[in-house]
Formats: C-alpha cells, sequence, structure tokens
C-alpha cells in the first residue's frame, strides 16, 4: 500500500513538471536525440531529379520501370533513468532533499520522453542495484517511475556506481539514453562509465548541496555523520581544520568527476538542491541540440 502523502507528492511533481514539459522542454528533447537510423517505408516510381542510389533493382526489374525505396528516420528512442539511492541522497540543507530533486528530474524528462513517443525505464541502484523497471510507454507507466524514485526503500546506504553501471549494461541489449543521476560521491567508476558510454548515449547529471563545500560558521560544535557509513565526527563549526574538511573532500571529488567525463568523452548537467533545477537542464540540452544539428 503506497502511503497518501507519497501519493499526493508524486502528483504534485505532476502537475508541476507537466507544465515545464509542455512550455519549455518538449520540444528541447526531441531536437537534442537523433532517431536509432533510417527504416524502409515504402517504394514508388521514380521521377528526374531523385537519387539513383536508392533505385530498388527488384521492383523496377518486375515493373518494366525504375522504382525508388523511401525511408524515414526511425525516431522511437528508449530512455533509461539511472538514479542513485544511497544514503547521501536523503541530504538536503534547504527545502529539498537531493532525492526530491532526482524525483522532479525523472518526471521532467520521462513526460519529456513520452510526449515524443519514447519508451521510458527505470534503473534504481545504491551498493548494489535495487529496481530495474523495464522501458514502456504510458502515463501511468511514467507516474510509477516518479513514485519510486521518490519512494522506493533500498537495502543498501552506501554507493557502488561502478558495478551498477555494469550491472545495467548487462540489462540493456539495445542502444538506450541513459540519464546517469547521482552525486558521484563513490571511487573506481571511471572504467564502468567509459564502458557504459561506448554502448550508450549517457548524460551524467550531478546533483549537489551548497552545504557539502562549506559548513556554516558557528559557535559550537557539531555532530557530523556519514549517511552512507554511519561514521560520526565531532567538528568545530567556528574554526579549526575539520571545518574545512567538507570543502576539500567536494572538491576531490569534483576534480575526479570532471577527469572522468573527459576521459570518456560526455558533457554533464550539474544541479543544486539550492536553486531551481531547469535552467541548467534546459542549457544542456540547446547546446547538445546545436550539436546535433
Amino acid at each position: 500500500m503506497i502511503p497518501r502523502d507519497v501519493l499526493a507528492q508524486v502528483r504534485r511533481i505532476e502537475i508541476k513538471t507537466s507544465r515545464l514539459v509542455n512550455e519549455t522542454f518538449a520540444g528541447k528533447y526531441l531536437s537534442a536525440f537523433k532517431g536509432r537510423g533510417m527504416e524502409f517505408a515504402q517504394v514508388r516510381e521514380y521521377v528526374p531529379g531523385d537519387d539513383i542510389r536508392v533505385i530498388d533493382w527488384n521492383v523496377t526489374a518486375r515493373a518494366g520501370k525504375p522504382f525508388i525505396r523511401e525511408y524515414q528516420e526511425e525516431r522511437e528512442l528508449t530512455l533509461i533513468i539511472a538514479c542513485d539511492l544511497s544514503g547521501s541522497q536523503f541530504f538536503g540543507s534547504g527545502p529539498k532533499l537531493k532525492r526530491e530533486i532526482a524525483a522532479e528530474l525523472a518526471a521532467v524528462l520521462a513526460f519529456s520522453a513520452l510526449k515524443n513517443n519514447d519508451k521510458v525505464g527505470l534503473f534504481l541502484f545504491s551498493d548494489q542495484a535495487e529496481r530495474f523497471t523495464p522501458p514502456r510507454k504510458g502515463r501511468r507507466h511514467a507516474l510509477a517511475i516518479i513514485r519510486d524514485v521518490l519512494a522506493f526503500e533500498p537495502k543498501g546506504r552506501g554507493t557502488a556506481l561502478g558495478a551498477s553501471l555494469d550491472t545495467l549494461n548487462r540489462l540493456l541489449h539495445r542502444r538506450a539514453i541513459v540519464l546517469l543521476i547521482s552525486d558521484f560521491q563513490d571511487e573506481g567508476w571511471e572504467k564502468s562509465l567509459r564502458r557504459t558510454a561506448r554502448k550508450h548515449d549517457v548524460i551524467p547529471i550531478l546533483i549537489e548541496d551548497p552545504r557539502e563545500e562549506a559548513l556554516p560558521r558557528l559557535p559550537a560544535w557539531l555532530d557530523l555523520e556519514d549517511p552512507e557509513t554511519g561514521e560520526r565526527v565531532l567538528v568545530n563549526a567556528a574554526s579549526g581544520p575539520l571545518r574545512e574538511e567538507p570543502a576539500r573532500r567536494r572538491a576531490e571529488r569534483r576534480a575526479a568527476f570532471e577527469e572522468a567525463l573527459r576521459a570518456a568523452g560526455l558533457d554533464a548537467i550539474r544541479v543544486s538542491t539550492d536553486r531551481p533545477f531547469i535552467d541548467p537542464v534546459v542549457r544542456f540540452f540547446r547546446e547538445r541540440s546545436r550539436r546535433v544539428h
């Protein structure tokens, strides 16, 4: 039984993101992705000016006059939302947790895909593969994806990004667009990202929170707990080297993330819990559309 408050939140997300999709984003999504290729549509009689390279010689021989083959772009794509549900996704210093931002991102992308007649699937992971929902179409299917990103209870607390990407590669038998939503607080996942990028169109989406960069300066000691390992540490929020530790660790993670992107030849979307996510998403897809066309 799904709690009423979860259903209400899913409905609020649907209302909010449907407006964004209809007014802002669906066209950006469509123009950013090409279909899988060209598929045969029909044959028709040759007219002067047609490309002779597409003459269908078998039909031409039977009919006694030239016919050509016409093709159309095979538009239908498969979108996979791969979402990190590790313990750090339940953090947020503002009004929304990282996980709630992830659910809204998933909603915008899922409804944009469905509006363009593409299939959408879901892969949830922590330090293990948590759930795989095969790609399908339909509003109810999209709402179930949003609900799971928002409320699914993961078994793991840690992050195993590399192993999870390898699992996803085994699950996907056709090329897909993989939207990888995570804060990338893990190590050793870079080779798996490169392998995934060779098989699929991967778009990493980095979700951060400003409190991961700097603690508030307070005349007090703070009892901090790592949401993934459970490790606890006392930090002097007024001064001292421990106060600078979050910023140092974040800088190291960001540098590793940027290097992994360069090695895999990927661009990423970067969002923060304290700012609207739609602006960087639209900006990314606008730039991608220019490259595609």
